[in-house]
Formats: C-alpha cells, sequence, structure tokens
C-alpha cells in the first residue's frame, strides 16, 4: 500500500477488510477506476469490465495464475493485464518438497497419533508408520522425480531435490512446445543427473517415484491427473499438487489412495477450494496432506508479491512498463 500511496497521481478506494473481497462491494465500487488490484479469489468477468466503463486500462493480480480474469475480455477491451510470477518461485518449490515429504513418510497419520493421544498405547513395530524414502540409499540407489510441467517452479522443485541423491528427471509438458535437448543435458550435467527427459504423461505416471504437479490450469490441463493416470504409478509413488487443483480428479484420487493404486498425495491445491471441508472425501483419507493453498504464504514472499503488484498497477494506469504482463496478444 506503502508504493501506491505514495503515487499523487492515483486515488485509492480500498476494501476495508482482511479478507476476500465481497463481489457486491467490487461491484459497487469499481466504476469510473483506471485501475483494479484483485486476488485469486475475485472473478474478474465481463460484468466487472462493464462496470468499470471506458476508463479502465489496467487489472493487476496478486497471483501467478490469471485463470479468474477473462482475458479475451480484457484483451477486446484494450486492458493491460499484471500478474506476479518469479516472486512466489521459491516459496512454492520449498513447500513442494515438504508436501512430497509430509505424504511419504505419513505424517498426517504420525501427527494425528500425537494429537489425539494415541502415542502412550499405541505399541511400536518395526515398520509401523513407515513409507517410501525420498532420499537414495545404498541398497536403493535410484530415485525418479517426475514434473507435470517444466517452467520455472518444477526447475526450483528439481533443484532442492538434487541433495536428496535424486538420479532422473522425467517430465511432461505442453506437445506444443519443443522439447528443449541443449538445456535438458545442461541441467542433467549441472545437477549430475542420469537423464533430464521430456516424456508422455503415461511414462511419467509408470516411471516416476515422486510426481510433482505444477502446471498451469485451464482446459488443456483439466484433469490431467485422473484414473487413468493414478492406475498406472506406482504402489510406493507420491502425488504432489502445488498448482491448481483443476488438474487433479478429486474423486479418482481419493479412489486412489483408498483402494491403495498409490502411497500418498499432498496437497495445496483442491478443485473446487475453498469449499472443502472435513467431509471432502480427500481429507477423509489418512495419506493424503491437505493444506489451505499457502504454497506463497511467507512473509518474504507475499510482501515481494504485493510490491510487483503495485508496480505493475502504477506502470499499467501511468503508461509506464508492468515489470508483469500477460501477453494478451493471442485473445484478440
Amino acid at each position: 500500500m506503502s508504493l501506491l500511496r505514495a503515487t499523487p497521481e492515483l486515488d485509492l478506494v480500498v476494501w476495508p477488510h482482511d479478507r476476500g473481497c465481497d463481489r457486491t462491494w467490487l461491484l459497487d465500487n469499481v466504476p469510473g477506476s483506471s485501475g483494479l488490484v484483485v486476488m485469486l479469489t475475485d472473478k474478474v468477468d465481463s460484468e466487472v469490465f462493464g462496470r468499470a466503463g471506458p476508463s479502465l486500462r489496467t487489472v493487476s493480480t496478486m497471483s501467478v495464475g490469471y485463470e479468474h480474469i477473462d482475458l479475451k475480455a480484457a484483451a477486446q477491451r484494450g486492458l493491460k493485464v499484471g500478474y506476479t510470477p518469479d516472486v512466489l518461485t521459491d516459496a512454492v518449490a520449498d513447500l513442494s518438497v515438504m508436501l512430497a515429504l509430509m505424504a511419504s513418510r505419513n505424517i498426517g497419520i504420525a501427527t494425528a497419533v500425537v494429537r489425539e493421544g494415541q502415542w502412550p498405547n499405541r505399541p511400536w513395530s518395526p515398520f509401523a508408520l513407515c513409507g517410501p524414502q525420498l532420499s537414495t540409499i545404498a541398497s536403493s540407489p535410484t530415485r525418479k522425480v517426475g514434473f507435470v510441467g517444466f517452467g520455472r517452479i518444477a526447475q526450483a522443485t528439481l533443484a532442492r531435490l538434487v541433495p536428496f541423491g535424486i538420479t532422473h528427471c522425467l517430465y511432461s509438458s505442453s506437445p506444443s512446445s519443443p522439447t528443449n535437448h541443449e538445456r535438458d543435458a545442461e541441467l542433467a550435467k549441472v545437477y549430475k543427473l542420469q537423464s533430464v527427459t521430456k516424456v508422455n504423461v503415461d511414462e511419467l505416471a509408470r516411471e516416476s517415484d515422486f510426481i510433482f504437479v505444477l502446471a498451469p490450469g485451464g482446459p488443456d490441463t483439466y484433469h490431467i491427473i485422473n484414473e487413468d493416470f493414478l492406475k498406472q504409478m506406482k504402489r510406493t509413488g507420491i502425488l504432489v499438487n502445488a498448482s491448481r487443483g483443476t488438474l487433479v480428479d478429486s474423486d479418482a484420487l481419493a479412489k486412489a489412495l483408498r483402494e491403495g493404486w498409490i502411497w500418498g498425495a499432498g496437497l495445496d491445491v483442491v478443485e473446487g477450494e475453498p469449499n472443502v471441508t472435513i467431509d471432502h472425501p480427500l481429507v477423509k483419507e489418512p495419506r493424503c496432506i491437505v493444506i489451505p493453498h499457502v504454497g506463497s504464504a511467507t512473509l518474504e514472499t507475499r510482501t515481494a508479491m504485493a510490491v510487483r503488484v503495485a508496480q505493475n498497477l502504477i506502470a499499467g494506469v501511468l503508461g509506464g512498463h508492468m515489470p508483469a504482463h500477460v501477453d494478451l496478444s493471442g485473445y484478440r
């Protein structure tokens, strides 16, 4: 807010509460605006644009995703759309590794043992609460990680996994994206991996020990993790989703966990969020770690995101260069 308040050309109208903005308030206050700051929870569509009127120049969202914004309508109106890539890469990569460890080591079950007072009466046994190990050891020297999507966050996650002794990296990406053999060879060399290889999603499912879903949302990736995919995974396989809930079919994943097709899952996002209650099929699964979309929730990252949002808005409204904006040329 300090950047915005320090810009004398701007008159600010601010939602006064520390929670998502009510749509009614947004629609009542957006008329005549030149710029609009929104969050991932705000649906920015033709109704909002229509209420804003012709004065609106810029929408700046505090998120790396922009599925909540009608980009076609924005492009048709000649608007600029700012977002916050890069600044949250490290925080989401950190959390992705955390979820992999939590899911593989049965942390949901283990913490419940303590919180529910079961520990004193729980008999010890050699394989109680054991799960698949992320790191390699002498008796298990190969570890393959797979990535659905291989952008900035996926590559940052791979870098964090290297010290665990990862040996192979598999990834799938958009069929329209050509394979970058030079980059893949360089990553394998730098990280001392046996291979970095682009594969189709079926091979990714079959071969990977840990799978990280880190691709954009949208119709092209809707339910890319479905029953067919999950049935091909290893029974000791771990699935992590820190991108968008729509990439994973929740019912199929709950079935996979319940019937033992895979070992466990760690989710920062769930389709239909935030309407995820204790009765949700994934919340009921003991080997599924579900947290409420907090991938970027560090003090440092959220501050950096807020700064980027303000910079994008100021530049968009005043005609400057936006540090990070969505390319809308394909939507016109």
